[in-house]
């Protein structure tokens, strides 16, 4: 029987960025479940505090050259790529000189968030969904983490809606502690409408709030894991009431197995 194929897309991936929660299941998470016999892939932004030169990425030519167009503008596509020895495992880096290099991931060296956050996050989102069509590889779940990632379920549901490639992908959306403070570019929902989406399906971040734009990636999403012990309450109230398949919370030495299980489950 056929591999299942899980597509996982994190933020933050260690050792190419800092420790961290997200970081931390984003590194083990991937080979957990393909040591339990699950075909994997793994995408993370190329932010600019990644090393280049220490974690060996190098560009793979042949899935770069597109250029995605953001509020007008192009944007060219870089993709590159780095190994995971001892994981056994690739991890893939979208990049794009006007959005990653810089040196600091979300945040400047002041703690203020970047004011292009928002375009950033479609940039990735689209840039994933782009490169695994030229990988012509279709997975039976994509497992996102971290609110960076939150534009992945939209673009899926409605952009790529008609691609074969996601016809019975299931989308899984892990819900952290990571909230932004300051809302988005209040532009963003006119700028996501340039994608073919209607702008009444996402009306709710006419105001980019932290909370409306998890809830636009919970719409479009099959299923929720809590990620952190604690998260934002309205977000936490909003899952439940939903009637969306539910993952609680997994303590750190049991969560592989959980996860495993909750994905045969929604499969």
């Amino acid at each position: 029987m056929e591999k299942k194929k899980v597509l996982f897309i994190s933020q933050e991936i260690t050792p190419y960025l800092p420790e961290s929660e997200i970081a931390e299941i984003g590194r083990h998470l991937p080979q957990g479940i393909q040591e339990r016999g699950k075909e994997i892939r793994t995408f993370m932004p190329r932010f600019g505090n990644v090393n280049e030169r220490r974690n060996q990425l190098h560009e793979v030519i042949r899935l770069s050259g597109m250029n995605l167009i953001i509020n007008d503008n192009d944007h060219p596509l870089i993709i590159k790529v780095a190994s995971i020895q001892t994981a056994r495992m690739q991890v893939y880096f979208i990049d794009n000189e006007d959005y990653f290099q810089r040196k600091y991931s979300l945040q400047d060296e002041n703690g203020m968030e970047f004011e292009d956050n928002d375009e950033r996050a479609i940039f990735f989102a689209r840039g994933v969904l782009e490169t695994v069509i030229k990988l012509r590889w279709s997975p039976d779940i994509i497992h996102c983490h971290g609110w960076f990632t939150g534009m992945v379920p939209l673009f899926v549901k409605k952009t790529y809606k008609d691609n074969p490639l996601f016809a019975n992908t299931r989308i899984v959306y892990s819900v952290y502690n990571d909230e932004f403070k300051n809302p988005l570019n209040s532009e963003m929902a006119r700028k996501i409408a340039e994608d073919g989406i209607d702008l009444k399906d996402i009306s709710v971040i006419n105001d980019p709030t932290f909370e409306n734009y998890t809830k636009l990636a919970l719409s479009n999403s099959d299923a929720v894991i809590q990620g952190s012990e604690v998260i934002n309450s309205n977000i936490e109230q909003h899952i439940k009431t939903s009637g969306m398949q539910f993952l609680d919370y997994q303590p750190k030495e049991s969560y592989i197995d959980s996860y495993f299980d909750f994905y045969n489950k929604i499969l």
